[in-house]
């Protein structure tokens, strides 16, 4: 069995008496491990289909599954157990607590969590060993995004989710995150996956995920990913 799959999902939002498609029929598989990237177009479906993978929003139809747990079917206190222990999320806008240093934002979310890992630890492997005191006033948009990235860590999720990381960053601090999070999932065998309009991003993917119209159009597997030092776009 598959670490992840989406089997047959779908997701109708009503408005009114107007019912909208976000996803239909989408399925797919993912490996323990892997780095993943989901791409298409704005509109696709790819937030949508990053949300229900993440607990914050539910299926219409079909099955969700992480490892042996059958997300879909979940209630609403399941849902918010699943997002506390088993899934960080990293945002395209950082949503740091303004008035908590770096190191505070990391252990507010560590403190939530069954299994978590030393906030200090985390801290330093993003980079961030001498930054720890600052307020995130007092932080670049990159160094910020690696708090975000250490907060998500910190709770020692089966899942690290990242939505558009990189939307807000320059050219070179958005590839200094991606090489963060390639390292991250190389190195602690963590599930990263990340939602991108950027095709560029494909080449460091273990594995693509292509979406279009609220459906999958097609699963790549990348045996040789290229290191994210090497984007160009």
């Amino acid at each position: 069995m598959a670490f992840v799959e989406f089997a047959d999902v779908s997701k109708v939002y009503k408005m009114g008496e107007v019912e909208v498609c976000a996803v239909h029929d989408m399925s797919f598989q993912i490996e323990q491990g892997e780095f993943v990237v989901i791409v298409g177009p704005s509109g696709a479906g790819k937030t949508t289909l990053l949300n229900m993978l993440g607990g914050m929003d539910g299926c219409t139809s079909g099955t969700i599954r992480l490892a042996d747990d059958l997300v879909s079917s979940y209630d609403a206190k399941q849902l918010t157990m699943y997002r506390r222990y088993d899934i960080g999320f990293v945002f395209q806008f950082y949503n740091l607590v303004a008035n908590l240093t770096a190191r505070e934002n990391v252990e507010l979310a560590s403190q939530i969590c069954k299994d978590p890992l030393d906030v200090d630890e985390v801290l330093d492997e993003v980079g961030l060993a001498q930054r720890k005191g600052n307020f995130p006033g007092q932080l670049s948009g990159g160094e910020q995004q690696r708090v975000a990235i250490a907060r998500a860590l910190a709770k020692n999720p089966k899942l690290l989710l990242c939505d558009e990381p990189t939307g807000a960053l320059d050219y070179e601090t958005g590839k200094a995150i991606l090489k963060l999070l390639q390292d991250t999932c190389a190195s602690s065998g963590k599930t990263v996956i990340m939602v991108t309009h950027n095709s560029a991003f494909c080449a460091i993917a273990d594995r693509v995920i292509h979406v279009r119209e609220g459906s999958v159009a097609a699963v790549e597997v990348n045996s040789a990913p290229a290191s994210a030092d090497t984007l160009r776009w």
